[in-house]
């Protein structure tokens, strides 16, 4: 009786003679050469097509979203070429098909610039508006159905074989609900839901059809590239290390790439002006500001003042560790280097949890994932609280490992400043790693240890009541909860449930907050990781969803399953769900967790699909399909949102510099018109610590009477006037300038405009 490895490998080489039957058909009808030649050149015109042509730029000049379609045509095309003569054509073409089919889904979601979630438009929507995008899907459908018709059979049976009815009815429910957010329309949540998950289908069978296609050659010579990871490399250390050292300095280049030309170095939340502030008058050695005499006219959201000092409110510790970039003049690469240096530290982490090939894979998914990129970019807090997170647990595991007092002391430090960051991740992360540091699946620490990790955090989180009592009078006071009672009501930013919390924005799904609306935050959420965690066309979440209901978790699965069930419970008792800004935010300590959960999903589907029959070299079939899905995302997903989305996101932009370079502002007085944000804090950013520096001052022009008080102080200067973004749809405009403060205090006496 043959062997199942025999029976496979037969099985396997049946598609390659039908290549090779398929090569010769083509050497008789036409020569390769300058079919390729075509092919290419059709690339390239497709390209220079998305790139020049005036209808995929906007009013100013600058790439839409909708450049990524040519584009991504013209990487199918290039990929047809690619492939054309090769044994592994066929593949080639079920991947040109998957490239342009999830460039057309992801045309078909409005999104842009405002603060909204995503969504489909409806069919009957892009009849009438996009016919050819539901043309192109409908070619695409034609095509995989008649792909998987004959295959169809064979996943069925596999499917029955290996899951009980409730498994499969598990795993397509939480496929389905993952697909899309929750609409206040049911009738429209509800067709977008059908919608979602046709798309998501059609392109799992897509990949699918092209991981089948590929001949065991092909996928022996990559099985035989991978091996040799394993081998030493430059200056003694071992290809696999190298490769992560390399996969860290990649993903802080991409995050730094987009940093500089999506989001312009330049911060676009109100959140991330505050923070940016904060640091900057940190990095000078002062905790906080002299109160501007003319307050009103240079405020910003989240910031407090009292009779002599004005200060940001958020907590200290970002804006701590974003005030060593400023003092290097770069604080647009803290982000981006810290990034790097999460991929190196989850490397670590989960090779003392799993093994080095999970680990490795760990790494590279991580570098892949756009929304691990993109928040990288940013100037928020979230990259440097996931960096302090793993390097408490690896420090921890080196402790419990080597009874280390000084890697105990260290993990302490570093869970104290993710509390220093985002004190309710601090207690999570403190909460989880302290049962560890108790031996909760391994060794508990000796009581030295134990007492080197509570000072470590005690003493790290020491910083933030004496902050606290600094700034409030009160080391339990956190100056965001005195802001936001003293603006947005009393309870209104604190934990739990109740009418009262909220404040009452229109993304923020009913006023007060219960376990209905957690309920709510946490399909937005979830809804938001399964479309960014990976930018895979077919969900995100398919491996984790496949490996929760699988019946195969470890022990260490269980360690990352219990990560994610603390911050999903901590932040059910919080009112808002972080909104649409970078994704599920507020969930970004999931994210090596769920990349994690997603290798171990890759491997347990390769477990399962071992030994069946018509599937060879399951494993490489499984793997590339994991990293083919991953470079089209690459090519799609992160491009397209970095441009659709975060360029000039909520209208910032940094050009009111530019103008002040162009123009030698110099020493003035620069009134900006428009509203206080966008318009102001875009130019806030750029204002001296001190306001009576010999460099430009930028005031809001929100009403005669301040502009009055403003121009009294700053009579000396020169004057310049500028519309903001929200009043020319445009960038920053001088409307008025050079003129001096005493004739405008004569045009326009208070209350004259």
């Amino acid at each position: 009786m043959r062997s199942n490895t025999d029976r496979n490998s037969r099985v396997g080489d049946e598609s390659s003679s039908e290549l090779g039957t398929l090569d010769g058909a083509l050497d008789v009808s036409f020569s390769v050469g300058p079919f390729r030649l075509l092919l290419w050149s059709a690339a390239a015109g497709s390209a220079a097509w998305g790139l020049l042509a005036p209808y995929f730029r906007d009013a100013e000049g600058a790439l839409r979203g909708t450049v990524c379609l040519p584009i991504a045509i013209a990487v199918a095309l290039g990929v047809l070429g690619f492939g054309v003569s090769t044994k592994w054509k066929t593949a080639a073409a079920w991947l040109a098909l998957g490239v342009v089919g999830q460039a057309v889904a992801l045309q078909m979601i409005v999104a842009g610039i405002e603060i909204r979630y995503a969504h489909y438009r409806l069919v009957g929507t892009l009849i009438s508006d996009s016919p050819w995008l539901l043309a192109t899907l409908a070619f695409q459908t034609i095509a995989v159905s008649v792909g998987f018709r004959n295959r169809f059979a064979l996943v069925f049976k596999w499917l029955t074989r290996n899951f009980r009815f409730w498994q499969l009815s598990a795993i397509a429910l939480a496929f389905v609900l993952t697909g899309t957010t929750v609409s206040r329309d049911t009738g429209y949540y509800v067709q977008e839901v059908i919608f979602a998950t046709f798309v998501q289908t059609l392109n799992l069978i897509n990949i699918l059809l092209v991981a089948w296609s590929l001949p065991n050659s092909v996928l022996a010579s990559l099985r035989s590239f991978a091996a040799r990871l394993n081998g030493t490399g430059t200056f003694g250390i071992s290809r696999t290390k190298l490769l992560v050292i390399l996969l860290g300095i990649l993903a802080a280049a991409l995050s730094a790439l987009l940093s500089f030309v999506s989001y312009e170095r330049h911060p676009h939340l109100g959140d991330e002006v505050a923070y940016l502030y904060h640091a900057r008058y940190l990095a000078t050695g002062a905790l906080w500001m002299p109160t501007p005499s003319v307050l009103p006219a240079f405020n910003l959201d989240l910031f407090d003042f009292d009779a002599t000092r004005w200060y940001a409110t958020p907590p200290v510790g970002w804006p701590l560790v974003l005030a060593i970039g400023v003092f290097l003049n770069a604080d647009w690469l803290v982000n981006p280097v810290l990034t790097g240096i999460s991929v190196i530290l989850a490397y670590v982490l989960v090779q003392e949890l799993y093994d080095r090939r999970t680990a490795l894979l760990t790494a590279i998914l991580l570098t892949a994932s756009p929304w691990f990129i993109l928040v990288g970019m940013s100037f928020m807090t979230h990259t440097s609280s996931l960096a302090f997170g793993l390097a408490a647990a690896v420090a921890m595991l080196r402790a419990r490992r080597n009874d280390s007092i000084s890697w105990a002391l260290a993990s302490g430090a570093a869970v104290g400043m993710v509390g220093l960051i985002r004190p309710l991740e601090g207690a999570i992360i403190g909460v989880l790693i302290g049962l560890w540091v108790v031996g909760l699946g391994g060794n508990r620490l000796k009581l030295p240890g134990i007492a080197a990790w509570i000072a470590g955090c005690g003493t790290v989180g020491a910083i933030i009541f004496c902050y606290n009592y600094v700034l409030t009078g009160s080391p339990t006071k956190f100056p965001i909860m005195v802001w936001a009672d003293k603006y947005m009501g009393v309870n209104s930013n604190a934990m739990g449930f109740g009418p009262e919390r909220g404040a009452g924005w229109p993304i923020d799904p009913y006023p007060g907050h219960s376990p209905f609306e957690a309920l709510i935050n946490a399909n937005l959420n979830t809804a938001a990781i399964n479309t960014e965690l990976f930018g895979w066309a077919t969900g995100s979440l398919i491996l984790v969803i496949f490996l929760c209901f699988s019946e195969r978790l470890r022990r260490s699965d269980l360690l990352m399953a219990a990560l994610l069930i603390g911050v999903f419970i901590a932040h059910c008792f919080y009112w808002f769900s972080g909104g649409p800004d970078f994704a599920a935010r507020y969930w970004f300590l999931m994210i090596v967790p769920l990349v994690v959960l997603s290798v171990r999903g890759a491997e347990c589907l390769i477990d399962r699909l071992k030994n069946e029959p018509g599937v060879s070299l399951a494993g490489s079939r499984v793997l590339i399909a994991v990293a083919l899905l991953s470079l089209m995302a690459l090519v799609n997903f992160l491009p397209w949102r970095a441009i659709d989305k975060y360029h000039r996101y909520l209208r910032m932009r940094p050009d009111i510099i530019d103008l002040a370079k162009t123009y030698n502002f110099g020493r003035s007085l620069v009134l900006i018109r428009g509203k206080r944000f966008p318009d102001f804090a875009s130019a806030a950013i750029y204002n001296p610590i001190d306001l009576q520096a010999g460099s430009p001052v930028f005031a809001f022009d929100e009403n005669p009477d301040l502009r009055h008080q403003v121009l009294k102080v700053y009579r000396d200067r020169p004057v310049w006037i500028v519309d903001g973004p929200s009043r020319t749809n445009a960038g920053f405009e001088i409307a008025e300038g050079p003129v001096s403060a005493d004739v405008l205090l004569e045009r326009e006496p208070p209350g004259g405009r």
